[in-house]
C-alpha cells in the first residue's frame, strides 16, 4: 500500500524557516514524481514545488522561486521541502503527493490532479 507521511510542519514567526519531511512507503521512489501542494482556509489546494524521482528536475510556483527547496533522498524514499523567508502568507496545510508518470510532467507536475497517492498534511503556520 502506498502511504506518504508528511511531518515538520509547526509555528513559526515571520522570515522564518521551516523544514518539510514527505516519507514514502509502499513503493520506490525510482520513476516517480513527488510534488508539494497547500491549503488555506478557504482556498483551494495549489502546487508549491515537485521534483522528479529519476532525474532530480525541480519546479517551483512562482510565488516560492527563490524562497523553498525541494529536494529527494532515494535511499531514505524521502522529499524534503526547505522553506525560508516565511511570510504569514505561507500558512496553511502543507501536502505531499505522489504519482508514476507514463510521460513526463515537466511543468505540469504542479498540478494537483496528476496526483493519486497523497499524504494527511502538516500544519505550517507563521505569525506575524
Amino acid at each position: 500500500e502506498v502511504q506518504l507521511v508528511e511531518s515538520g510542519g509547526g509555528l513559526v514567526q515571520a522570515g522564518g524557516s521551516l523544514r518539510l519531511s514527505c516519507a514514502a512507503s509502499g513503493f520506490t521512489f525510482d520513476g516517480y514524481v513527488i510534488g508539494w501542494f497547500r491549503q488555506a482556509p478557504g482556498k483551494e489546494r495549489e502546487g508549491v514545488s515537485c521534483i522528479g524521482s529519476s532525474d532530480g528536475t525541480t519546479y517551483y510556483a512562482d510565488s516560492m522561486e527563490g524562497r523553498f527547496t525541494i529536494s529527494g533522498d532515494n535511499a531514505e524514499n524521502t522529499v524534503y521541502l526547505q522553506m525560508d523567508s516565511l511570510t504569514p502568507e505561507d500558512t496553511a496545510v502543507y501536502y505531499c503527493a505522489a504519482n508514476k508518470p507514463r510521460r513526463p510532467y515537466g511543468r505540469r507536475c504542479l498540478d494537483r490532479s496528476l496526483y493519486d497517492h497523497w499524504g494527511q498534511g502538516t500544519q505550517v503556520t507563521v505569525s506575524s
